[in-house]
This record gives C-alpha cells, structure tokens and sequence, in this order.
C-alpha cells in the first residue's frame, strides 16, 4: 500500500513542478524524509497524508487509494469497509470519510497492536480528537503521559508531538478525527 501511495505522491507533485527539496520545505520536513516518503520504503504518517491532501487540494482518499470521492450529500461507511491504510505492523488505519467530497475533517477507525517499542511521537497542523472504542491507550501529549480507556475522549493541539501505545497487551481502537 505505500508503495502506491507514494507513487501517487510522486505524480501529484510533479504535477504542480515542485522539486522534492521545495515540497520538503513546503511542508516542514527534511528532504532526505520526503524522498524517502516517495520511494515507499518507509512508513508515511497519516497526519502527513493529511497535510499533503491539503497542499495537493485533493481528498485523503484520492492518495490513500487513488480513487476519487465523489459523495456530495452524505457518505455511508459500513461496518467493517471503509479505504484501509497499513502503515506498519502496530497501526492500522481505516478511513471513514473516503467517499465524501471536500470533507472538512478527516475521520479514521485507527487499531494499535500491542508492542514493546518507544511510542513514536509527531506533529501535524490542526487539532484531532481521539474516542477510545476498545482496550487502554498511554497517549503522550508534549511530554505529559495520559492513559485513556473505553469510552474515553481527547481533543488536543496536534502541532505538539504526541503518539500513543496499546496497553495491557492488547489492541486498542480509537476513532481519530483529524481537523
């Protein structure tokens, strides 16, 4: 699936004639970070995906899965569907708004393994809220640990670096919306 993605990346930004340095700066990243985005051998975060969408003026589906949205009105998602983004082993990601054109915010289904890694923290621009659906997440928020459960909510600054891990050994879900 990255492969994909970042071969669509690749295409849209030749398509507006930016270089790889001047999309990197453009962005806020190192070059060596956006070109290796465009080779499809390391792991785009989807907050970033979001941001180039925007750049782009294209819809988060249409780089997730290359497929245009065409919904006006209103877009069903049903159980179980949506356009589905592996990122790595520990985060699955299951857009819920795919198919609504011009969304204003970008709705995932978003499920953590459990891991014995470091949480991997980033920023992008905007807000987003998170609702615990399932299991026990530790979010770290600018250095502040919260662990959330089931049922449980946040909404917060994403230009802090923040990044989350699975508790208790099991996998959580979290509906994550992305302003």
């Amino acid at each position: 699936m990255m492969k994909e993605i970042a071969e669509r990346l690749r295409g849209l930004r030749d398509s507006i004639d930016l270089s790889t340095a001047e999309m990197a700066e453009k962005t806020g990243i190192e070059v060596g970070t956006y070109e290796s985005y465009e080779t499809g051998e390391v792991d785009i975060p989807m907050n970033y995906i979001c941001q180039l969408s925007q750049i782009f003026k294209v819809d988060t589906s249409v780089l997730i899965s290359g497929d245009e949205a065409h919904a006006q009105s209103y877009f069903v998602t049903r159980k179980g569907r949506g356009i589905s983004v592996e990122r790595s082993k520990a985060y699955k990601y299951r857009d819920l708004a795919g198919g609504f054109k011009n969304a204003k915010a970008t709705p995932f289904l978003v499920t953590v393994e459990p891991n014995d890694n470091p949480i991997h923290l980033n920023t992008h621009p905007g807000q987003e809220f998170n609702l615990i659906e399932k299991g026990s997440l530790l979010l770290e928020i600018d250095g502040k640990e919260i662990v959330l459960e089931e049922g449980d909510s946040i909404y917060f600054d994403a230009t802090k670096p923040h990044g989350m891990k699975a508790l208790n050994n099991e996998k959580a879900r979290f509906l994550a919306i992305i302003l």
